[in-house]
């Protein structure tokens, strides 16, 4: 018995195997006939929509084309206008540090700061503080004439006398410049609106206390007003020099030419910082900054020489002007300027003028011939006092 159970299992296993074989072999030749008509019919569907894809091409191109350049116009358009925002909040946000920066106590820290820099220093000290100062701010101390002892504050230090060989006054010509310092601009007014630094400009108006002139901004009437200042507007045209002295700097100005002074014209005004750093992003700075403007003739005709104060400076002083009194308390609301008429006061060209108790600036107007704009100096160059700003020499028209 158990030895035919063994057989009939046998037996049934291997129908089994064979049954499974058969079916193996039906789905592999039913799957292969399959593919035949599916390699079939894609061909055939590839070859028709080859078909179908060609034949529309004359409304396919054109469309794309169309699409892409809406796309890009629009895109365009999106970045110009947030570039415009980004550029009015830009300018908002300046306004608003500019505000802040208006109402800062900076009249009271400058005299403060000039007080301070008053103070005797012990003499012990003196040479020590000024070798760091010079070396700080790189002031040139073998030019001065005196030991550094001999300064008693750093106010005189700031106020030293320099040897008489080491400033020669050009003779080659009428105009020299009045200080050593960093030129800002040089070059022809043709507006009322100068040149203060690269794309910033002031008043002119306003900072020649011209406060009855038509201030419209009509172009006519801003070149009547240029003309007004001239005493030969048909051969002339008004000219600028600005000078900006760094704490560094030889802070004693002189005389640009041989010239008479008729007029001393004191604003009080404010006493914002008048760096390129500063002044770059604040507009007519130098209208509102405290100011003496000395007007005058010379050879070439009308000449503004004006002193500009600035944050911490401790005082502007005039050696010929006695009355100016600079940096101290406010005025009553309402008085906006000091007016002083001189009967005979002249100027030789390099005669020492004044000084300034810190850093500043100097704005020299004057009227010279169209053809005086060959300057032997530019913008952002350094120059010194007596050194010449052109090679014409001028007849005197009186």
């Amino acid at each position: 018995m158990p030895a035919m159970r063994i057989y009939q299992r046998t037996v049934l296993t291997l129908k089994k195997c064979n049954s499974l074989r058969s079916v193996q072999l039906t789905r592999s030749v039913l799957s292969s006939s399959n593919k035949k008509t599916i390699t079939s019919d894609s061909s055939s569907s590839s070859s028709s929509s080859k078909l179908n894809i060609l034949k529309p091409w004359k409304w396919y191109i054109p469309f794309g084309f169309g699409v892409s350049f809406l796309s890009f116009y629009i895109w365009q358009y999106q970045t110009k206008t947030k570039c415009d925002k980004k550029e009015e909040e830009k300018t908002v946000t300046r306004d608003i540090v500019i505000g802040f920066y208006y109402y800062l106590p900076l009249r009271i820290t400058s005299r403060i700061w000039g007080w301070l820099a008053s103070c005797e220093l012990p003499e012990s000290l003196r040479p020590t503080l000024y070798k760091f100062y010079a070396k700080t701010f790189s002031a040139n101390l073998d030019e001065i004439d005196l030991e550094l002892v001999s300064f008693p504050s750093l106010v005189d230090f700031f106020v030293r006398p320099l040897r008489k060989d080491v400033r020669p006054i050009a003779i080659t010509t009428n105009l020299v410049s009045p200080a050593d310092g960093k030129i800002l601009h040089i070059g022809p007014v043709t507006n009322c609106y100068v040149k203060q630094v690269k794309g910033v400009t002031y008043d002119l108006r306003n900072f020649l206390g011209d406060n009855n002139y038509d201030k419209t901004d009509n172009n006519e009437i801003k070149q009547k007003y240029i003309t007004s200042l001239l005493k030969n507007p048909k051969k002339n045209q008004l000219y600028q020099l600005s000078i900006y002295l760094a704490p560094g700097d030889y802070h004693r100005f002189h005389s640009a030419a041989n010239w008479k002074i008729n007029c001393r014209k004191h604003f009080q005004g404010k006493l914002l910082s008048v760096n390129p750093k500063i002044s770059s992003w604040l507009p007519n700075l130098f209208s509102l900054n405290e100011r003496a403007v000395y007007i005058g003739e010379w050879d070439g005709g009308f000449m503004a020489y004006a002193v500009v104060g600035a944050t911490n400076v401790g005082s502007i002083r005039v050696f010929n002007d006695k009355n100016l009194i600079t940096n101290r308390r406010k005025w009553p609301k309402g008085k906006k300027c000091e007016e002083l008429k001189f009967d005979k006061l002249t100027m030789k060209k390099g005669d020492l003028f004044g000084e300034f108790r810190m850093g500043s600036t100097i704005v020299l107007l004057f009227e010279a011939p169209r053809d005086f704009h060959q300057f032997t100096i530019k913008d952002n160059q350094r120059i010194l006092v007596g050194q010449g700003i052109t090679d014409c020499h001028l007849k005197s028209t009186k």
